[in-house]
């Protein structure tokens, strides 16, 4: 556990390109120092000062005297009879939060969480339950990927990032857009951002925001075919209505070939019949978009069932019948509380 004298020091990991750059000249030292710190610690997963053997040594002495290095630790990591690895981390504080690594055909992608709990308070939400804690901070977000590059064996072949782990991203707007211009940064991660998804339960105004400082793959979890069925399961649709959530998309600038993705969860009973699928495609009739349907993801003490093969099979027919692309997201650690709304940073060894 890191003492209270040395977290009033700054994290390095909290610093852009262009802050570590003013840190740097404000200690006298030349500014191409910075990207030479900000390879060691994102790409080389240094935490310690003396790793950074391309500065003097007199500099890293410096350098530990007033600064930090201090990311997420991994507690446990649970293995789904699918390959999907959940993992449990501590933060400085204390506090729990989860991460996904889900295996893909010669890579792997991590789910990111963006915040401990969530204030949303979905119904069908699995970290609603859990309430909402506290935003997570640049570091404590980029920190995931690092340190499970790092210190895991699948770390090296990671190769998407999608936030759509605890918490909502766009209502921790400002840490977000930082972690992701440290993940694109050349001198960070390096990673392009057509390999970085941001799902969001439907804040209108931060998706128009996020569409003007940067061009990312957005997901909208969409959820209902009308405002009346969208209220019961997303309290955010009383204070962003779907006219006002679909105007907002519209406004989303997505490049080229590239679509924005609606989501939408099946729960049988409630918004998964075929009245509901025409319904959803006469209301989506003017966006450019493709739909991934997720079949409810079933959890302890929930009320919420998952639909049938056959029913969420003629839903998604109705929507290919009407021109929209529409793919059905296999859901994967299950078994483990690791899938679409199962995360909940319980620690439980």
């Amino acid at each position: 556990m890191i003492s209270r004298t040395e977290n009033l020091l700054p994290n390095l990991l909290e610093f852009t390109l262009e802050e570590m750059q003013e840190f740097i000249s404000s200690l006298g030292k030349e500014k191409f120092r910075a990207p030479q710190i900000m390879k060691w610690l994102y790409q080389s997963g240094s935490i310690s000062f003396d790793d950074m053997t391309t500065l003097s040594r007199d500099f890293r002495t410096k350098l530990s005297k007033i600064a930090r290095v201090s990311r997420p630790q991994i507690v446990k990591i649970q293995e789904s009879k699918d390959g999907t690895k959940k993992v449990l981390l501590r933060l400085e504080d204390g506090l729990f939060i989860e991460s996904v690594l889900i295996p893909g055909k010669n890579n792997w992608t991590i789910c990111v969480s963006t915040q401990a709990g969530c204030a949303m308070d979905c119904k069908f939400c699995l970290t609603a339950r859990q309430g909402f804690k506290r935003n997570l901070k640049p570091s404590e977000i980029t920190g995931q990927l690092i340190t499970l590059r790092k210190e895991t064996p699948e770390g090296p072949d990671i190769k998407n990032i999608v936030m759509m782990g605890m918490g909502e991203p766009l209502a921790n707007y400002d840490n977000v857009l930082k972690a992701i211009n440290n993940l694109t940064c050349d001198f960070g991660m390096g990673f392009s951002n057509r390999k970085i998804t941001v799902s969001t339960c439907g804040l209108a105004p931060q998706i128009v925001q996020l569409g003007l400082d940067i061009c990312i793959n957005l997901a909208v979890s969409l959820n209902a075919p009308d405002d009346e069925i969208r209220n019961k399961l997303m309290p955010v649709n009383k204070k962003y209505p779907l006219k006002v959530l679909l105007d907002a998309c519209k406004k989303y600038p997505m490049p080229g070939r590239r679509l924005l993705t609606f989501e939408y969860i099946l729960i049988d009973g409630v918004n998964s019949s075929l009245q509901d699928a025409k319904k959803l495609a006469a209301l989506l009739k003017d966006q450019r978009c493709k739909l991934n349907l997720i079949i409810f993801n079933e959890y302890p003490g929930t009320l919420f069932k998952s639909p049938s093969l056959k029913t969420v099979e003629a839903f998604q027919q109705t929507l290919i019948d009407n021109h929209y692309t529409t793919m059905l997201r296999k859901s994967k650690g299950s078994d483990i509380l690791a899938a679409c709304g199962q995360l909940s940073g319980a620690f439980g060894i």
